[in-house]
């Protein structure tokens, strides 16, 4: 566990005039319950437009609302990278599993993107894996780089690999299966196989079979939360290891996993692409962990 400074959470608020500031952060945040959020507000970690909140203020549309969070411990990852590519405009790395990409949840110091600004204080996450996946994340260097990486990023190729349950009865899977919210009993909600959700398109195709597992390269054609994880256990080959996703998409119905936890096996392996200055098609690689060479 590593202690770091704190950080402060802001917020412009855009809804209706009405709500106290307290009824804001409990209805918005209820991760925290309205006590928890009254705690904070009386040891004066909350401020509006720049000053110290009671709770009891009426919110009105424009206003900043800043919680300071104080220093935390936060738990460890592996705090380390390897550069793959480096010029004046891009970077590549490549991400060991247990690190996330950017702040999130109970991680500030101990991401990627810290890590990697700490070297190179201009670099800016393209796009972000999951702290359990390891492997190729793009980095710009330049406004110029990151504008047009960003309008065109559909068109950048991203192939991963992935360790699935069960023997595959078929070489190639081409997958179409809409992602959106759909239930989980501690968090309320999380992304998964919902055919009211957004269009999400994979191609899984086999590398090999061993005993009841099979290794997988996949191709996304889009770029939806948790998307080969779902599309996995879609076709019934969720990934060795998931503490979330059973075969269907869906949040495991015993003892199901948050989102972050690791323990399976997805690595990011390629990215294609034509450079965003020079023109020039390139392909970067990862090598793969043990488990997914």
């Amino acid at each position: 566990m590593s202690l770091n400074q704190g950080y402060a959470y802001r917020e412009v608020f855009s809804g209706l005039p009405g709500p106290s500031v307290l009824e804001h952060l409990s209805a918005k945040y209820p991760r925290a319950s309205e006590a928890e959020w009254a705690a904070r507000l009386d040891r004066g970690e909350v401020e509006l437009d720049g000053a110290p909140a009671s709770g009891r203020e009426v919110l009105r549309r424009g206003q900043e609302v800043c919680w300071h969070r104080p220093p935390w411990d936060e738990p460890e990852a592996p705090l380390h990278f390897e550069v793959m590519f480096e010029d004046a405009h891009l970077l590549a790395v490549a991400k060991p599993s247990g690190l996330p990409t950017v702040p999130s949840g109970g991680f500030l110091k101990h991401t990627l993107m810290t890590l990697v600004q700490a070297r190179f204080p201009e670099a800016a996450p393209l796009h972000r894996l999951g702290r359990g996946t390891s492997g190729l994340v793009l980095f710009s260097r330049t406004r110029e780089a990151a504008s047009r990486l960003s309008g065109g990023w559909r068109e950048v190729e991203k192939r991963y690999r992935a360790l699935a349950v069960g023997r595959a009865a078929e070489d190639v899977y081409e997958i179409d299966a809409a992602i959106g919210l759909v239930p989980h009993p501690l968090l309320g909600s999380v992304h998964g196989a919902n055919p009211g959700g957004k269009s999400a398109q994979s191609t899984a195709r086999v590398l090999r079979r061993e005993g009841e597992q099979t290794l997988f390269e996949v191709q996304i054609h889009t770029g939806r939360s948790e998307q080969i994880r779902i599309h996995l256990a879609v076709i019934g080959h969720p990934l060795v290891g998931d503490p979330m996703f059973a075969a269907g998409g869906l949040p495991r119905a015993v003892d199901p996993g948050l989102p972050g936890a690791g323990g399976y096996f997805l690595h990011a392996a390629s990215v294609v692409f034509t450079h965003p200055v020079s023109g020039v098609r390139m392909r970067l690689e990862a090598p793969p962990p043990p488990e997914l060479a």
